[in-house]
């Protein structure tokens, strides 16, 4: 069972937070965040905590994730993958299907097929503007012979849109 800090002690945990992600295609290609996330110490890192790192240290991860980022309060998930894809990316896009659900960093997850798609993926001022030495992103298109080496989180994801780009190429 998870517990958060929210919750009272003596309490049952409160559930996780949902997630919710955008698939953005383009032929055999879909868009990820490349990332590098350092964070002081590893309690602080949740990648180190996916990881089972033991170390106090934090080493620093090379991953890439789907846009996409937890379901806000009154929020569906729908609603949050139209979200987080716009702040993320500054594209705006329809939502085609749920195409699987999951789980990343321990919450449940669901990835949605996007569609009508506008504009030119880069990086939105809020989030080129959070970025430090320690904590870099940058938007790629990419093809599944590069899922592995770019560390394409959640793992799980890999072969399910392996998959769906290999129908839509």
């Amino acid at each position: 069972m998870i517990a958060f800090l929210s919750d009272p002690p003596g309490r049952l945990p409160s559930m996780p937070i949902p997630r919710a992600a955008a698939v953005v295609v383009d032929g055999p290609r879909a868009l990820v965040i490349k990332r590098y996330l350092r964070h002081n110490s590893a309690s602080a890192c949740v990648m180190c905590e996916a990881a089972k790192w033991t170390s106090p240290d934090c080493p620093g991860h090379h991953y890439a994730v789907l846009p996409g980022g937890q379901v806000e309060e009154g929020e569906t998930p729908e609603t949050t993958a139209i979200r987080e894809l716009n702040e993320e990316t500054t594209l705006t896009a329809q939502i085609d299907r749920l195409l699987w659900t999951g789980h990343h960093n321990g919450r449940p997850a669901s990835y949605y097929l996007m569609t009508e798609v506008t504009g030119t993926p880069h990086m939105s001022d809020a989030e080129a503007g959070a970025q430090t030495p320690h904590n870099i992103s940058e938007l790629i298109w990419a093809a599944p012979t590069e899922f592995d080496n770019l560390g394409l989180y959640p793992v799980d994801i890999r072969s399910p849109l392996t998959d769906l780009l290999a129908n839509n190429a």
